[in-house]
């Protein structure tokens, strides 16, 4: 199933992505965004009115139709998934884009994890980026989709990272699980 991206048809006004700081929690599992490493990602919905898995948003009336998420594998993803089997559709999806930040893997430390921005400006239209999979790079729960709008950014740190690329209409609920099911290192 492919998934809705940043739409807006005509006359629609497509959102802008968010800060995620200050202490909110993802959607999905109730994880502080930001805390855990990893991209994060957020996406709006046209009609719905999303609910984080733990109960009632705080502040709803703010980002009635808004979700976010500090994981693509473990949280956006498998959320997006459900949304549109129940007939959502998205009018945006953002996500974490590795291009527009100055990043590092920290070294020294038992596992390779990339950063989690939460600035505004450090996300980008996920059907636009490039995802750099199965590397030895964790996410925020493990293995994950890690972004970049500029794709030989991509392909050298998959290449540098024991990956593959893929494309936003090659994300779907198989690869998703895969990730998911892929032991932590």
């Amino acid at each position: 199933m492919g998934l809705a991206g940043c739409l807006g048809g005509s006359g629609e006004s497509v959102p802008d992505p968010v800060d995620l700081s200050g202490q909110k929690t993802d959607y999905q599992g109730g994880m502080v965004i930001g805390d855990h490493g990893g991209p994060n990602g957020q996406v709006f919905y046209a009609d719905a009115h999303p609910e984080p898995r733990q109960g009632p948003a705080e502040n709803a009336e703010d980002t009635a139709h808004l979700a976010w998420f500090h994981t693509l594998a473990h949280g956006l993803f498998p959320y997006h998934f459900d949304m549109t089997d129940d007939g959502a559709e998205a009018t945006a999806i953002y996500v974490t884009d590795y291009s527009r930040v100055d990043w590092a893997i920290p070294e020294g430390t038992e596992r390779k994890k990339m950063p989690a921005p939460t600035a505004a400006d450090t996300f980008a239209d996920a059907t636009v980026l490039t995802y750099a999979v199965e590397t030895d790079v964790m996410g925020g729960m493990g293995p994950d989709l890690l972004p970049f709008s500029n794709s030989d950014e991509a392909e050298t740190f998959a290449e540098a990272h024991g990956g593959r690329t893929l494309g936003y209409d090659d994300i779907d609920r198989p690869l998703v699980e895969g990730i998911q099911m892929t032991e932590m290192e």
